[in-house]
């Protein structure tokens, strides 16, 4: 696994007026995921399937001798997988006490950009987006969807919601 850690951010002023990005890109489409949720960004050399999983659980990782859940943004947003899993950028994120690595097609930027300019998402943006996105930004590119990543992580998102529910929300163990 190659890691690209998060460096140089420690002394950067926060302004409470903007808030920073990382963009990841899924099937073309630019998405915002929030700096402060964002831990590393690799490239998975080495997946480990997990048998009966919901189908956006990608697998499992080695993040520096942590086992780390890897959840396919593209199964969450019910497209077509890009076949590979090694090899795929991987987004190590926080959500609920635990990481996990969101796997996107790419990584680019940090964008920084005025809070109060984020608007609501559109009524016509694609029911797939709508439900994990906390809003968007047009920028001179297009549309930047910023996810909720608690809507992105969150038990209601597995496509077996029948096998969540028979599991109470505990630390270590998050369908």
């Amino acid at each position: 696994m190659t890691l690209m850690p998060r460096t140089g951010f420690e002394d950067v002023e926060t302004n409470p007026e903007m808030r920073e990005y990382v963009t990841v890109l899924v099937d073309g489409q630019l998405f915002g995921l929030p700096i402060e949720c964002v831990h590393d960004v690799f490239i998975a050399t080495e997946m480990t399937p997990v048998p009966l999983a919901p189908p956006e659980v990608a697998g499992l990782l080695n993040l520096r001798g942590r086992v780390v859940t890897a959840i396919s943004l593209r199964r969450v947003l019910k497209l077509e997988d890009g076949g590979q899993s090694a090899g795929r950028m991987v987004v190590g994120v926080e959500y609920g006490g635990d990481s996990f690595g969101l796997a996107v097609d790419g990584v680019g930027e940090v964008l920084s950009l005025a809070l109060a300019e984020m608007q609501p998402p559109p009524m016509n943006l694609d029911p797939r987006w709508s439900t994990i996105a906390k809003g968007v930004h047009w920028l001179d590119n297009g549309l930047l969807v910023v996810i909720d990543i608690h809507a992105a992580l969150g038990p209601a998102m597995m496509s077996d919601g029948s096998r969540t529910a028979a599991f109470p929300m505990q630390k270590g163990f998050h369908p």
